[in-house]
């Protein structure tokens, strides 16, 4: 239990700060001097950084441990929000790309913590219940971000989350004892650059997985990333109460990770739940694309939340699968290069979604775009099961 809170914990403060910038980028844009709907090219900066990152989770697993590795995920996460809020173009750049270092190999460390101290029968479920950590993060940026950002400014609202990333890395240092022992560590067959990559490779299912996970991840972070500036810009909400939706969003996430881990470890197989969950996120895209000013609220939160269960609910089922498929002792390895993969999805999914904005002044069809993808993704995992 002191493993999932830690970890819990770690990997919500890295997603909070990961996604506090498009939730501020409406207030930020301004001032740099770009148009909001480029945030799509911060988050793909970040996530760049992060293939490199999770590339190499194996490798830096071997020589710090998992607990160590997470604390570094915390300062770099901080260090980047904390750049960026210099406000400059340049800083924005270099803040991204030192976050991303910082997001790669979190989930690869939590996930070979995890999978050590986790009977299989509740695998899923442990692990959906740390992955809440993603949502949680982002409801977390929801509901704080804005009004800090309207009390002392969007670059003090950055400085504040920043604060908060290390005062958890120092919170969690007492478990390093624990959780570092040499015992814990990859086996060194598994510590090159490109064994995550490698390891994915030879395994059909591990591919087939990562693959389809692309275009999950496309949804889910393009729907974090323009959530808010889609219903402050077109629909003409404030951006409080787009905080809220997208919080409530998030939380819906939450939920969701938790019961459809509970799911797939007792009633249906992980590969057809995914698919489940790649048609309800396509179903729930497309309604989303069509939220205009004439909605009312109520509906707005309704079809935002039912995207926030789906598109935002993947990614435990995900991860509990690749660490099953992985080899003995080579979960961290296994899902660092698994997630190198994912996060193709996340560096050009929210880019192309502003591009196709930005092209056609159309969310709809942005939104129709992802719900394809979703589909797809969800048909290539379909017959993956125990």
């Amino acid at each position: 239990m002191l493993a999932l809170i830690a970890t819990l914990a770690i990997q919500a403060l890295v997603s909070m700060s990961v996604l506090t910038p498009p939730v501020l980028a409406g207030l930020a844009a301004r001032d740099v001097g770009i148009a909001s709907e480029r945030i799509g090219i911060f988050t793909a900066l970040i996530y760049t950084g992060a293939i490199v990152s999770s590339s190499a989770s194996g490798l830096l697993l071997a020589r710090t441990g998992p607990l160590r590795l997470s604390q570094g995920c915390l300062l770099f996460c901080a260090l980047g929000l904390g750049i960026a809020a210099g406000g400059s173009l340049p800083l924005l750049v270099a803040g991204a790309v030192l976050m991303g270092f910082g997001y790669g190999p979190v989930t690869p460390a939590s996930s070979h913590i995890l999978i050590r101290q986790t009977p299989p029968s509740r695998r899923s479920l442990m692990f959906s219940l740390k992955q809440t950590g993603v949502p949680l993060g982002g409801a977390l940026a929801g509901f704080l971000a804005p009004p800090l950002a309207l009390a002392i400014g969007w670059q003090g609202a950055a400085l504040t989350v920043a604060m908060a990333s290390i005062a958890v890395a120092l919170s969690v240092q007492p478990l390093r004892a624990g959780f570092d022992r040499p015992d814990s560590r990859p086996a060194r067959s598994e510590t090159h650059f490109l064994a995550g990559f490698a390891l994915v490779y030879r395994v059909p299912a591990l591919r087939r997985l990562a693959l389809s996970s692309i275009t999950f991840a496309a949804t889910q972070l393009s729907f974090a990333t323009f959530l808010v500036t889609f219903l402050t810009e077109r629909v003409g909400i404030s951006l409080v109460t787009a905080g809220i939706i997208m919080a409530v969003a998030q939380g819906a996430g939450v939920v969701g990770r938790i019961v459809f881990g509970w799911v797939a470890d007792r009633f249906i197989a992980p590969g057809f739940l995914l698919t489940l969950l790649g048609l309800g996120m396509a179903l729930a895209s497309l309604a989303t694309g069509f939220i205009t000013e004439a909605w009312p609220i109520a509906g707005v939160f309704l079809v935002t939340a039912l995207l926030g269960i789906t598109g935002l609910a993947w990614n435990g089922v995900y991860l509990a699968e690749v660490a099953r498929l992985a080899p003995e002792g080579a979960a961290g390895t296994a899902t660092g290069g698994a997630l190198a993969v994912t996060f193709l999805g996340i560096v050009f999914g929210p880019a192309a979604f502003g591009a196709i904005v930005s092209a056609s002044g159309s969310y709809t069809l942005a939104f129709a775009l992802l719900a394809v993808g979703a589909s797809v993704g969800g048909f290539g995992v379909r017959h993956i099961g125990r």
